[in-house]
């Protein structure tokens, strides 16, 4: 049995919104360093690589500890707000089972008394999410800075 056009579009519709609000939540919880809920939306044996100077972290506990460090180490003295901000989001289901995703991620810096904003930096991201107990968890991130990417 094949599906027809419109249910494929209406399946792939529903999937983007779940992935769209997944990352939602996900952003959420990092831009407010709650490093154990960040973690917990990876498989356990999920994969962050996100910096350049910095190893793939691989596991639940080893991303929260990666979040942490990289904030302390980061924005010690400097008092920030970060938000991530997700777009233009390219959804790929997989014949596995898994989904593929690629967005743009702008990571915007504000500091208490300065309106203006900085964006540090611009990134590609490239997820492999797959679900456990009918939960998407991401599987794999990929995270390459634009300014590194020439």
């Amino acid at each position: 049995m094949t599906t027809s056009a419109p249910a494929a579009t209406a399946a792939l519709t529903g999937l983007y919104a779940e992935v769209q609000q997944f990352y939602a939540r996900q952003a959420h919880r990092l831009d407010a360093v709650r490093a154990e809920e960040f973690a917990a939306t990876f498989a356990p044996d999920g994969e962050f690589e996100h910096s350049p100077d910095s190893p793939p972290a691989r596991g639940r506990q080893a991303i929260a500890q990666e979040v942490r460090r990289f904030n302390e180490r980061r924005f010690a003295d400097d008092p920030v707000q970060r938000r991530h901000w997700f777009n233009m989001l390219d959804v790929r289901p997989q014949d596995d089972g898994s989904i593929h995703t690629e967005f743009y991620a702008l990571v915007v810096i504000t500091r208490p008394g300065q309106a203006v904003p900085v964006i540090a930096p611009s990134c590609v991201v490239r997820d492999v999410l797959i679900r456990e107990d009918g939960q998407l968890r991401t599987l794999k991130r990929k995270v390459t800075q634009d300014h590194l990417s020439f």
